[in-house]
């Protein structure tokens, strides 16, 4: 099980001051037992000789008068110790063994220490008076070291206030690293204002790490605008040039083979340049709820009269998700056209394309799979790498190697997550996972979608056939 920081450094507090405690308790009650049985032997001692002393020099009635002065205010009383008395000895405790022993010390060794005579509890201690045996008995609650009751309120509230400690010392700890987890993913996020850190906290450590890191957000922030400034700027500025060599290409060149193939050529210089506007658009996205039924069809109608092309969908058309509909679209677009040109059946000319979506959780799981050669292994990931072109399987690549990489930039803008994978049958699986839109507002209605569409119609001509060449 994977702890946070809070908690392994919570555990490791809690963990110290127990052991702390525990310490300290075993010391103070090692300290306290010397003192308390010396005191304690002491004092039966004292008693044992004043008693002695009273019952051998007092007259009658003053013995009858002492004894019951001592039984009633001091909860003391001496009794005569019969041959049939029965005794139960002091528990084998530390406290009693060595209380037994310095009472045997001072008193002779004929003294009995005993916890309970004749079934009546309490602190016994048997004695001899000129031969007579007698018994002076105590309340228990003299040899009461302090424990129970008084121990463990002790422990309950050293035990809170360690845990009060700890966990005030864990946040503490805890709390600069977890501001710095927050800013750093925001950064990740592209969201350089919100990650912005205190740099007047009182730690002179955390203060220069938030320095440092503020001023690398500061850098990164300066090199992505610089970096979409740049490509927008470029890209904006071939667009004049483009349009006009194509205009004069189609007016001006006779040859008409000659002409397609410059026209085809300028397209695609401008296909490469909307890929490098893709890839520089902000990374601030809207999510609403978008039918992803009623996408994919405005999709799949954009591309009906490409012969390249044979697409299947199995998507309920109740199935929403959070999403931006144009940039959803946009991604959608880019892996069709990624199967049209590299996903085609090997031994023809038709890529067919099939595209299906399931509800799970809080999430929608869409697959767009394609029949083509697929992928080796070791380069898919690098797929989604800006300016890679996987030429070794999927051939005929004449992209920005920039679709698979925008694609995966934008649905990471929409909180899903991409993934490529082959197929074990053949072909490049493209899976996405994009939020599941649950609580739809009242009146949805897939049909106002920014990119409605008539209902896909796929009728095309028949392909010619082939003419022989004439020699």
């Amino acid at each position: 099980m994977l702890l946070s920081l809070f908690w392994r450094t919570f555990i490791l507090l809690v963990l110290l001051q127990v052991g702390s405690i525990l310490a300290w308790l075993q010391t103070l009650r090692t300290l306290e037992s010397e003192p308390l049985t010396l005191q304690t032997a002491q004092q039966i001692a004292s008693l044992v000789n004043l008693s002695r002393t009273m019952l051998v020099h007092a007259d009658a009635i003053t013995r009858v008068l002492l004894l019951k002065t001592m039984a009633d205010q001091e909860g003391v009383r001496i009794l005569p110790r019969e041959p049939g008395d029965q005794f139960v000895p002091l528990g084998p405790t530390t406290l009693g063994n060595r209380l037994t022993d310095e009472l045997t010390v001072r008193l002779g060794p004929d003294t009995i220490v005993a916890q309970s005579v004749n079934g009546d509890n309490g602190l016994w201690v048997g004695f001899n008076i000129n031969g007579d045996s007698n018994w002076l008995r105590m309340d228990h609650s003299r040899f009461n070291p302090a424990g129970g009751r008084t121990w463990t309120i002790w422990l309950i509230t050293a035990g809170a206030l360690s845990l009060a400690c700890a966990a005030a010392i864990a946040l503490r700890i805890n709390r600069p690293l977890k501001q710095l987890s927050y800013a750093a993913n925001r950064v990740k996020d592209g969201d350089f204002a919100a990650s912005r850190l205190d740099e007047e906290v009182v730690t002179s450590e955390i203060r220069e790490v938030n320095r440092g890191f503020n001023r690398m957000t500061q850098t990164l922030a300066k090199l992505e605008h610089d970096r979409a400034v740049m490509l927008a700027g470029i890209s904006h500025d071939l667009r004049t040039p483009l349009a006009r060599l194509r205009l004069e290409t189609e007016m001006s060149v006779v040859d008409g083979a000659a002409r397609e193939h410059m026209v085809a050529d300028i397209v695609q210089l401008d296909a490469i340049i909307d890929k490098f506007l893709d890839y520089a658009r902000p990374d601030h996205v809207t999510l609403t709820p978008i039918n992803l039924h009623a996408v994919v069809s405005s999709c799949m109608y954009a591309v009906q009269d490409h012969r390249e092309l044979q697409i299947s969908i199995s998507v309920p058309e109740d199935l929403y998700v959070l999403a931006d509909e144009v940039e959803l679209a946009r991604v959608i677009s880019n892996l069709l056209e990624n199967a049209r040109r590299y996903g085609k059946t090997e031994g023809t000319e038709v890529a067919r394309v099939e595209i299906a979506a399931k509800p799970r959780e809080d999430w929608v799981l869409m697959k767009l799979r394609d029949h083509g050669a697929g992928v080796p292994p070791d380069q898919i990931p690098n797929l989604t790498k800006p300016f890679f072109r996987g030429n070794f399987a999927r051939t005929a690549a004449t992209g920005a190697g920039l679709g698979l990489s925008i694609v995966d930039k934008t649905v990471q803008r929409m909180g899903g997550a991409f993934a490529l994978t082959n197929a074990n049958s053949g072909g490049l699986v493209a899976q996405l996972q994009l939020q599941r839109a649950t609580d739809l507002p009242q009146g949805t209605d897939s049909s106002r979608q920014r990119l409605q569409r008539p209902a896909i119609k796929r009728y095309l001509p028949p392909r010619p056939p082939p003419q022989d060449k004439v020699a």
